[in-house]
């Protein structure tokens, strides 16, 4: 989750580069870089797998030892995953190491009401201990909340961004894979600030279950030829869902049913064959 201590130390700077991070809540980032050795240096975000530009971010003396880029929130950042490294000149790259994250501003965040999407930034370690930030791009969104477990199913309360609710709404659990089965049930909508709920059964979801494991994506349809919402929970400081959030499962017919965070921090449903 957020890691939050004092002000960077910049009298004992580490040989490596390190980047520490504070997140506002408009989505803007600043990285002070201790170790970088030299002014002039430039941090350079780059997405994994390519597909977009290279964000370059000029780095300025904010005091001895220290250097300071900020990404505003104003500057888009296409969806995936951004490798951040630190750029001397037309030289050679080195891979920031993370320092001190302050991410407070995005625990609990809340769009404004005419909010047309969401964008979120999370930078966090990678599996190798490099820095990264992770970007959400959703326009609209439809942010996942309280969710709730009874023995044969699911309640789930969100709230939607960049749109409203139309005339019967709905969520559909679209099976992965061959088939192209879809099971759908019905919306309530909770006041005017686009807050919805719905309740999924896990019986149709495991019904005539003939592989180790089948999942199920859901999205909330908005009404009658609207828009078609991936539901996902992205508004806090955790960026990866799936290893924080653990939910039970239940034996349903002839399978364990359980809501998960796929890696990107959607929300799907699993349904695993009984071991043994």
């Amino acid at each position: 989750m957020t890691t939050t201590v004092g002000s960077p130390d910049t009298n004992s700077a580490p040989s490596a580069p390190r980047a520490h991070c504070i997140a506002d809540s408009a989505g803007g980032l600043t990285f002070d870089v201790t170790g970088a050795g030299q002014p002039g240096a430039t941090l350079v975000l780059r997405r994994q797998g390519g597909g977009s530009r290279d964000v370059l971010l000029p780095l300025t003396p904010a005091a001895e030892g220290l250097l300071r880029a900020v990404l505003p929130s104003t500057v888009e950042l296409p969806e995936g995953v951004w490798d951040a490294h630190l750029r001397f000149g037309e030289g050679a790259e080195r891979r920031l190491e993370p320092g001190v994250r302050d991410l407070r501003a995005l625990v609990d965040r809340e769009p404004g009401p005419d909010a047309d999407g969401v964008a979120v930034r999370i930078p966090h370690p990678d599996r190798a201990g490099e820095l990264v930030v992770r970007s959400w791009l959703r326009r609209p969104h439809a942010e996942t909340g309280t969710i709730g477990f009874d023995a044969d199913a699911v309640t789930v309360r969100g709230r939607l961004y960049g749109t409203a609710l139309g005339e019967e709404p709905a969520v559909e659990a679209r099976k992965r894979g061959r088939g192209n089965r879809v099971h759908r049930v019905p919306v309530t909508a909770e006041g005017d600030g686009g807050d919805f709920t719905f309740t999924l059964p896990y019986a149709p979801l495991a019904d005539g279950l003939d592989a180790k494991e089948w999942l199920w994506d859901l999205w909330l349809l908005t009404g009658a030829g609207a828009a078609e919402v991936r539901l996902a929970r992205i508004l806090d400081d955790v960026p990866m869902k799936q290893v924080v959030f653990v939910y039970p499962g239940t034996r349903v017919g002839p399978g364990v049913v359980r809501p998960y965070y796929t890696g990107v921090n959607d929300l799907s449903v699993r349904v695993d064959a009984p071991r043994g």
